[in-house]
């Protein structure tokens, strides 16, 4: 999709705390991760790092959620002739292989960071305890979501809502790849189509645009708890996102 130019900021620029949420969760797609290739491209996930780091630095606590499309994506698996149910088990393993890579460039950032899972596996992560991701928060450390709900069928998105209403989180952050917005139409076939700023999840659903899955708005609406869609490429927008800079779409009850 088109991207719309954006005049960057600097990342130290100061911010009222008025204006900023004080617990976020963050989502991030595992195209991001990869470039647009397969695998981990570590440039851009040191890059997001940084990021998040000088948030939690401003005392804002940040959990993420992070995909698994740079390894695999269990619908498209399925068209291809593979049992659904193993296909997204599939997804839910790259999911936490990219939430390792994140922690290991956080912790390089001198964030203290936590990788829960819904799947148990010890050796590497913790199991997923929303108390206990809170209490990490609290202390000041990056959380970091993998293996989605551990349950086939459910999308990251969904994840994303349901999680942020665990920890009771004041925002879900929408990072999108390729895009830096909500549109009245695809830009990519309607040259007329215009990025909307603000949105009500009702809007989204009746006009039928394709943000996010409607499990995961519906959990948001009925919840009261706002997303903002915005743009994954640029070195400070989950920074600005974050600072409640206008930026993206915001879309609320």
């Amino acid at each position: 999709m088109t991207m719309v130019t954006e005049q960057a900021v600097p990342v130290d620029s100061p911010t009222p705390p008025s204006a900023r949420p004080r617990r976020v969760v963050l989502k991030l797609s595992g195209e991001v991760f990869g470039g647009g290739a397969v695998g981990v491209d570590p440039d851009i996930v040191q890059g997001i790092a940084r990021q998040i780091a000088t948030v939690i630095r401003r005392g804002i606590q940040v959990a993420v959620v992070v995909g698994g499309g740079n390894f695999f994506r269990g619908a498209e698996l399925q068209k291809r002739g593979m049992d659904r149910n193993r296909a997204d088990y599939m997804g839910m393993l790259g999911t936490v292989m990219n939430g390792l890579a994140l922690q290991d460039f956080l912790e390089k950032e001198g964030i203290e960071t936590r990788v829960q899972t819904a799947i148990t596996m010890a050796q590497v992560a913790e199991p997923y305890i929303p108390l206990r991701a809170i209490r990490h928060l609290e202390k000041g450390r990056c959380v970091i979501f993998g293996a989605g709900a551990g349950m086939p069928y459910f999308s990251t998105d969904t994840v994303t809502a349901q999680r942020a209403l665990e920890i009771h989180a004041d925002v879900v952050l929408m990072s999108k790849n390729g895009v830096d917005g909500v549109y009245s139409a695809d830009p990519r076939v309607d040259p007329d189509a215009k990025k909307l700023d603000r949105l009500t999840f009702q809007d989204v659903i009746q006009q039928g645009l394709r943000v996010a899955d409607q499990a995961a708005f519906s959990l948001c609406e009925e919840n009261d708890l706002p997303m903002l869609v915005f743009g994954a490429q640029g070195d400070d927008t989950i920074i600005r996102a974050v600072s409640g800079e206008k930026i993206g779409t915001l879309i609320t009850a």
